[in-house]
């Protein structure tokens, strides 16, 4: 990181401490972007950008205020903001009725360089993008092929009032792959993401890129051919990459304690469980966690953006709800201590409590005999498009594709599903969890007002419960 943007936090940090702040935090970060968007072979766009500034945030008098700058230059440019800052607290906590002070914290003074392996590049993506889209496009029926690889590195140096001293430097490396078939009027189209926190290994190592590319081509042009399901209600397998969206849709998001609380209702939602913490919400098989330590995920981190350590949480132990993901803030109105779930897009936000790594815990089921137990049901692969209601109570959520389980058999390929129940008749259903956990990358989750949309982890094992299954058209 530039030792000029340090500088500029650290002095922030210094004339709020002399201005009598009850508590101050600095976020300075440096980060580059490419990407390449690549379709039917031609490449659209490259695009590639710098972004620098230092987000902060104080609290005066029992009040937040935050502010952001982008490219700062001289100390008085920060000395001016943290008055302003100071002023808006002051100003605001006046007709504020709560006061609020936050769970302790450690002071840490450390600097963290995340583990890669091969250093992405331009030049890389390209190849890796070019390559991809046309696997997709010398496959059968496959009328489109996109593919949309970039890269990201990150520096962000965190600073508080309390004598932390963070420095994290990390990279992320994804690719977005959509193939899309058409034939006699259909057209089916089926996408996947890859990647993870590290090098251009994230996509590369183990043929990656090549097999998932081939995957979705492959599936999209069998899609052409296959049936749409009547609706019933039925059991149902799901694949831990449909898991990890149900994961982070009805476990994740009703797990933010300020979901719970209700400061997030007027945009984002509740959550249904608000005051059940001790309470059976499934089944016993059911155990839920939020990990930020898993490494390569793009969930992975050591320290939030509130300088809380990372570290896993419990959530769910055997259908019992034991947690929420916590902030500072929210730790002290719980009594609990914070989680290390408190993340910002960037510098330009306010940071707010943020799944890392959601996911259901694995199973010891081999996953060929949950189907074969299975009567009459579906195996439910890859996720889609969600559709949740404020509290997550009801759910829906479209699969890429499904499978009919009959009598212990997977036959027939279904086409346009979408799946749905209540969250907790669904969780008491889950009788069964493989032993396949999988990570899988989410790169577009919104939260906040205004919006943040935020990178994580989500996964899971295959599982099995009772839901009701049909197709959309």
């Amino acid at each position: 990181m530039n030792t000029q943007l340090q500088d500029l936090a650290d002095y922030a940090i210094k004339f709020s401490n002399d201005s009598k702040v009850q508590y101050c935090d600095v976020r300075a970060e440096e980060i580059e972007r490419k990407s390449v968007l690549i379709e039917n072979s031609q490449i659209e766009y490259v695009n590639s950008f710098n972004d620098v500034g230092i987000g902060i945030r104080l609290i005066k008098d029992g009040t937040w205020s935050f502010c952001s700058i982008t490219n700062p230059k001289s100390k008085e440019e920060i000395k001016k903001a943290v008055e302003k800052l100071i002023k808006n607290s002051q100003y605001y906590s006046k007709n504020k009725k709560e006061k609020f002070c936050l769970y302790p914290n450690s002071s840490i003074k450390k600097k963290i360089d995340y583990k890669i392996l091969e250093i992405p590049d331009l030049e890389k993506l390209i190849y890796v993008g070019t390559e991809a889209n046309k696997i997709i496009l010398d496959t059968p029926k496959i009328i489109k092929s996109v593919t949309n690889p970039w890269f990201t590195n990150n520096s962000k140096y965190f600073t508080n009032t309390e004598g932390s001293e963070i420095l994290q430097n990390y990279s992320d490396v994804v690719i977005d792959m959509i193939a899309t078939a058409h034939e006699s009027g259909l057209t089916q189209s089926v996408n996947i993401t890859e990647g993870g926190r590290g090098g251009m290994e994230q996509i590369t190592k183990d043929n990656k890129y090549q097999n998932s590319a081939q995957d979705i081509a492959e599936k999209a042009s069998e899609l052409l051919s296959a049936k749409p399901t009547k609706e019933e209600k039925a059991t149902v397998v799901m694949n831990p990459d449909f898991v990890s969206l149900l994961t982070h849709e009805i476990l994740g998001h009703p797990s933010e304690a300020d979901r719970v609380l209700g400061k997030e209702m007027a945009w984002a939602g509740g959550a249904w469980w608000k005051g059940k913490i001790g309470e059976r919400i499934g089944s016993e098989n059911l155990n839920v966690f939020d990990d930020p330590t898993i490494e390569k995920s793009l969930g992975w981190y050591f320290f939030d953006d509130e300088g809380v350590q990372a570290k896993r949480t419990t959530l769910v132990e055997e259908g019992i709800l034991k947690n929420h993901m916590q902030n500072r803030e929210t730790g002290q109105i719980f009594n609990v201590e914070p989680t290390g779930n408190m993340r910002a897009t960037n510098f330009r936000f306010m940071p707010l409590i943020r799944m890392a790594c959601t996911c259901i815990g694995n199973g010891n089921w081999n996953v060929d005999e949950m189907i074969k137990e299975v009567k009459n049901g579906y195996l439910i692969s890859n996720m889609k498009i969600p559709s949740i209601d404020m509290k997550r109570y009801n759910w829906s959520i479209s699969c890429q594709y499904a499978h009919k389980i009959e009598n212990g058999q997977v036959t027939d390929l279904l086409r346009d599903v979408i799946v749905m129940g209540t969250a907790p008749e669904f969780f008491e259903s889950i009788d069964a969890c493989g032993n396949d956990f999988t990570v899988r990358p989410i790169t577009n989750c919104g939260k906040g007002d205004p919006m943040q949309s935020m990178i994580m982890g989500n996964g899971g094992p295959s599982i099995r419960g009772v839901a009701t299954v049909k197709s959309v058209n």
